[in-house]
């Protein structure tokens, strides 16, 4: 079990790459914030006073940073994330019903986690694929035109 207050020898590796390619340290913040929420799956609050005295930069200007990024996660999620876009052109193409299938099929609304912790569903404010709207992704799979039909096919996809 990773100590809470640590990094580890690997996340540092990571953060030090991104510290190369940067000007001054702080500016790999939110990669640093990225790479341990992938080892972690989310930033705890002892995970990001570790971080913030890694970057050298204060524990409140690193929190501003990962609240600023809505996929930066400040508590627990599930083990897939499913952004289902609520922008005007999935609202207009059908939103509203993607959004109730979706709360009844796994019984939970937006930033709620299942109980068998295997989705967490949040709101998201563009897919940028409006053209091919409702769009969700879940993980880093997009998935466009979605109709009410697809989604028991999309959700079994995800254990």
């Amino acid at each position: 079990m990773i100590a809470q207050d640590t990094l580890t020898t690997e996340e540092m590796a990571e953060i030090d790459h991104e510290i190369a390619l940067v000007p001054v340290r702080r500016a790999a913040a939110i990669e640093a914030l990225k790479i341990v929420q992938q080892h972690r799956g989310w930033i705890s609050d002892d995970s990001l006073q570790a971080i913030a005295d890694y970057l050298e930069i204060s524990p409140e200007e690193l929190d501003s940073v990962a609240t600023f990024y809505n996929l930066v996660f400040r508590r627990p999620v599930g083990r897939n994330i499913i952004l289902l876009c609520d922008s005007i052109s999935c609202y207009v193409m059908g939103y509203e019903k993607i959004y109730v299938q979706l709360r009844e099929r796994l019984g939970i609304g937006f930033g709620q986690t299942t109980a068998d912790g295997r989705f967490t569903l949040l709101p998201n404010a563009c897919l940028g694929t409006c053209d091919h709207a409702p769009a969700l992704m879940i993980n880093n799979e997009l998935f466009r035109n979605v109709t009410e039909h697809d989604l028991e096919e999309i959700l079994d996809r995800y254990h």
